[in-house]
């Protein structure tokens, strides 16, 4: 059994946490032996798969996708690797500005000039992006509020009475987009728009409903969207359908920040570089970013916050009260 590891060292050579290899596995996407005292051990080809839905998980699909994809069903493919190579392109010109702009310093240089520091910092800034600064709403005291560098997919999350919705409706003021409450409709001028997507989630799992269709429909804008729970109304399966064709939207979409406590729709355990998660403590501190790995500042709280969609369920009707 020398070349089986568990689960704890399959976890770390494979950059995962032990809960995403338990998912894979009750997804029926890997099938680990047991031990003759019953644990799981995790052989080369095991690890071998396991790398392989690593790999496509960051690439954006979902794990039904994913289960498609492993038994040779090339069909939504196309639009992950298109989003893919957006992103790849998009770093490309990232890069290909900075060159541009430390060959024209070095030239400065070469003639007597000196670069000043905003000089520097300009180019050092590979990933300007948009940003937002203000003072914060109530429940906080104004203190200022500065986001930079705004990603294509933001989660806001936090407990109840955080505060995260006011601070949601702020930023989508400041960046004049829109704001989508949970009394949201289905615009019936987009129907025909968004029958396509509507037709691939379903293929991915999803159930076409009202409620998902009412935020098809108002993710059809070229303006930043902010969407107050997203998970609102959708059952398990469409959200993880839901959540991965976002991450797909590629880095030149225009900014969307997603409301959320469901551990199906902000997962953990696969952010892509791509994706930010903005988070509300329960003592109304600053808002501020989270890292998603282990032992960061935030990210117990924030794990705590999440949970899955039975569990969010029932709590659909509870409601926080400021005395």
């Amino acid at each position: 059994m020398s070349e089986f590891l568990n689960a704890s060292d399959a976890a770390r050579r494979l950059g995962i946490s032990i809960k995403a290899l338990r998912l894979y596995e009750q997804r029926g996407l890997l099938a680990p032996i047991r031990s003759d005292a019953g644990w799981r051990a995790y052989g080369p080809g095991d690890l071998e798969r396991a790398s392989e839905i690593v790999t496509l998980r960051a690439l954006g699909f979902s794990l039904a996708q994913v289960a498609r994809i492993l038994k040779g069903d090339a069909s939504g493919l196309e639009p992950a690797l298109a989003a893919h190579q957006g992103a790849l392109e998009a770093r490309l010109r990232e890069l290909v500005e900075a060159i541009d702009g430390v060959r024209a310093l070095r030239g400065d240089l070469a003639h007597g000039g000196a670069p000043s520091a905003s000089d520097l910092t300009r180019m050092l800034a590979l990933r300007p992006g948009l940003h937002v600064a203000f003072a914060l709403p109530w429940p906080w005291g104004g203190e200022p509020f500065e986001l930079r560098d705004i990603r294509p997919l933001t989660y806001v999350t936090g407990p109840l009475g955080s505060g995260k919705t006011r601070l949601a409706m702020r930023i989508a003021d400041e960046l004049d987009g829109a704001f989508l409450g949970l009394d949201r409709t289905a615009d019936p001028s987009l129907m025909s728009t968004i029958a396509p997507t509507v037709a691939l989630l379903v293929q991915d799992g999803a159930t076409d409903t009202p409620a998902l269709r009412a935020l098809l429909t108002g993710l059809e804008t070229t303006t930043p969207v902010v969407v107050d729970l997203v998970e609102q109304g959708l059952d398990k399966p469409t959200q993880e359908a839901l959540i991965a064709l976002l991450r797909r939207r590629g880095p030149d979409a225009p900014p969307l920040f997603v409301m959320t406590r469901s551990s199906s729709i902000l997962d953990l355990d696969v952010l892509g570089p791509d994706e930010t998660v903005l988070f509300c403590p329960a003592n109304h501190a600053p808002p501020f970013r989270v890292a998603p790995y282990r032992g960061t500042p935030g990210y117990e709280a924030l794990a705590s916050c999440l949970a899955t969609p039975e569990v969010r369920a029932r709590t659909d009707s509870v409601i926080a009260v400021r005395r």
